[in-house]
């Protein structure tokens, strides 16, 4: 039985891979049907985990969790993050660049180094309105809510400041 997004808990644990590029639509396919079946058998100490895993816009891997039912552990996180291994030597990707800032451009998700990002601003070509991808959110109320959001509210703002 497949866990619809919806079905899950306000509190559900969220992790959020950004790739290095967009996924093809046969790629991006591919991917989310491995992650159905990795999370139709995650486990935390031999119990079933309700999770969800998808792509979203071609640029991100999200997986989530809900804890109310059964918390994720140590041992399934690390099982998760060498499945997340796999898939990048698979497709050729890379989920684990935390220092490349995702934004919206002309309704396009484009992707910049946190210099190249402090260029952008300095050259005006991105403001505080500029939709940025806050990677960081912890659960679904936050991905739902903080997830994409006007660089003026976001983490990615102080960046600026420091510059």
């Amino acid at each position: 039985m497949e866990i619809s997004v919806k079905s899950l808990a306000p509190q559900s644990k969220v992790w959020i891979y950004q790739l290095d590029r967009p996924l093809q639509e046969e790629e991006k396919d591919q991917v989310n049907e491995q992650l159905t079946g990795f999370v139709a058998q995650w486990t935390a100490h031999s119990r079933a985990l309700k999770a969800i895993g998808r792509v979203y816009y071609d640029r991100f891997v999200v997986l989530m969790v809900d804890e109310t039912q059964e918390p994720a552990s140590g041992c399934s996180i690390d099982t998760s993050v060498h499945f997340l291994q796999e898939l990048e030597k698979e497709f050729n990707i890379r989920l684990f660049d935390r220092l490349t800032i995702a934004y919206r451009e002309n309704g396009h998700i484009q992707t910049a180094s946190q210099e190249a990002f402090q260029q952008l601003w300095t050259d005006q070509k991105i403001n505080d309105e500029t939709v940025v991808f806050n990677n960081l959110v912890e659960t679904k109320a936050q991905f739902d809510t903080a997830w994409e959001i006007p660089l003026q509210q976001s983490w990615h703002k102080r960046l600026l400041d420091l510059a």
